[in-house]
């Protein structure tokens, strides 16, 4: 586990990593301003009346504006790993090709994939980690200043992180039945490399790099788990 990061972290530098780095975080970002426009809108358009209190007058329009912007910052920093994934799963296979060429030379061609199944798979999990960052958002909300946070949060975008890449990564040489099982065979690995990827993401800065790392090291992880397992593209 621990090589297949390093190994990631030190092909950042070529051309290719740095392209589809910034192509990510251009892309989540304008998601994420997109969606910070349009709930500021909606805002502005939603009048609150002011609440006569025994002491003193309550003006809801204000506290809609202060917890409104905060829980706003923290829906986006939650829901930031399955946005930018999203992202950058588009731009997937110029990473894996960049780490094939310089680690796996001998494997020849990746398994070919349509347009339709790329965007499946990325389409699929975006949903499913929408959604359950969202049902799980009044759990996190209610224990975010005790310690078990960290471990709902690592928990779930940890198991949601790791299948993903996997899949994303797994299916360029595997047939997806076959990738089904060796990712059974390794779902301890695969949730472990999830929770690393996870914790990536919430570090600044190393955040903003850690899809392009998340896809390289994966490439590693998985061409020890399909030799492994026997599994042949």
């Amino acid at each position: 586990m621990f090589s297949a990061f390093s190994k990631a972290f030190a092909q950042l530098q070529e051309p290719s990593f740095r392209r589809v780095f910034w192509l990510g975080l251009i892309g989540s970002l304008a998601v994420f301003v997109a969606s910070w426009v349009v709930i500021g809108v909606g805002f502005a358009y939603w009048d609150l009346p002011t609440i006569d209190l025994w002491i003193t007058d309550v003006d809801l329009d204000r506290v809609k504006e202060v917890f409104g912007g905060i829980g706003v910052l923290i829906l986006s920093w939650i829901l930031f790993p399955a946005v930018i994934t999203f992202v950058i799963g588009f731009f997937l296979e110029t990473i894996a090709d960049a780490v094939d060429a310089r680690y796996y030379p001998g494997l020849g061609a990746p398994r070919r994939q349509s347009i339709g199944e790329i965007i499946l798979i990325t389409l699929k999990f975006s949903a499913i980690a929408v959604f359950l960052n969202i049902l799980t958002l009044p759990l996190l909300l209610a224990l975010i200043f005790t310690p078990f946070y960290p471990f709902v949060f690592y928990t779930v975008n940890g198991y949601l992180l790791g299948r993903e890449y996997y899949e994303l990564v797994a299916h360029r040489r595997i047939d997806p039945r076959d990738a089904k099982h060796v990712r059974k065979n390794f779902s301890g690995s695969v949730f472990v490399a999830g929770v690393v990827i996870a914790f990536l993401m919430t570090i600044p800065i190393i955040n903003l790099l850690a899809p392009v790392v998340a896809t390289a090291a994966m490439v590693h992880l998985v061409e020890r788990w399909r030799a492994r397992s026997g599994a042949i593209g």
